[in-house]
């Protein structure tokens, strides 16, 4: 087994809000297409798609390299762990597929055995986001400093190449030509903004969504305070 495909096994590392950053990884290999020149036009118009943009950037294609190494030993961990996972449940599969297809063991004990076999599973995708827990981390980190630069790439590209409107692909059914992207310029200014990213957050280090999260906790909280505390209405005396 790869280390992406173990990856793809502890989808989510580390925290929920890592599981939402973007899925860049499986466009890791998207062609940022640079913009064709002639044909009717719409002028002002591009297209762009950030997730690509981001997977093809010196910063993100370098880190990734990087990680390989870097965590080579949560790498390896996991592997070595994914491995006695598969010996342990694959006789217990075994096991359960002869039971139904004999005929002869109870409904009651199959359900039995799929349930243990369902426990050890889980426990053991737990365990590997857990050893894979950094490597996570690493990964939101890096996202999260591309993106920190994102906004002003795009807004450099669109300038210079005098676009007004920037469109999604997922927006529109067909395009004619590349005419219309905008990718490889919002790329080049990407790249002069951030070459190189951080590999390794510092030490308590959440992702932004966390933080969002734990600030309206936070406010949440001082709103309600007062209230909790206010003091009851006294009694008028009439």
């Amino acid at each position: 087994m790869t280390t992406k495909n173990i990856l793809a096994l502890a989808a989510g590392l580390a925290l929920t809000a890592v599981a939402s950053q973007p899925a860049l990884a499986q466009k890791k290999g998207a062609a940022a297409a640079a913009p064709a020149a002639g044909g009717n036009i719409v002028q002002g118009l591009g297209v762009a798609s950030f997730d690509a943009v981001i997977a093809n950037s010196n910063a993100f294609k370098t880190a990734e390299t990087q990680r390989q190494t870097t965590f080579k030993a949560q790498f390896d961990q996991a592997q070595t762990r994914q491995t006695a996972l598969n010996a342990q449940i694959k006789p217990l599969i075994d096991k359960f597929n002869a039971d139904r297809q004999g005929g002869k063991v109870a409904q009651a004990a199959l359900e039995q055995q799929a349930g243990s076999i369902q426990q050890i599973q889980e426990n053991g995708k737990a365990e590997l986001q857990r050893i894979l827990q950094p490597v996570g981390l690493s990964q939101a980190y890096v996202n999260e400093q591309i993106e920190d630069k994102l906004n002003d790439a795009v807004k450099a590209a669109m300038t210079k190449k005098g676009v007004s409107i920037l469109i999604s692909p997922d927006a529109i059914l067909a395009v004619n030509g590349g005419a219309y992207n905008l990718n490889q310029d919002i790329l080049n200014e990407l790249n002069t903004a951030i070459p190189s990213a951080q590999l390794v957050p510092p030490a308590g280090w959440e992702p932004r969504q966390v933080r969002e999260q734990r600030a309206q906790a936070a406010a949440a909280q001082g709103q309600a305070a007062p209230a909790a505390g206010a003091p009851a209405t006294q009694p008028s005396g009439r």
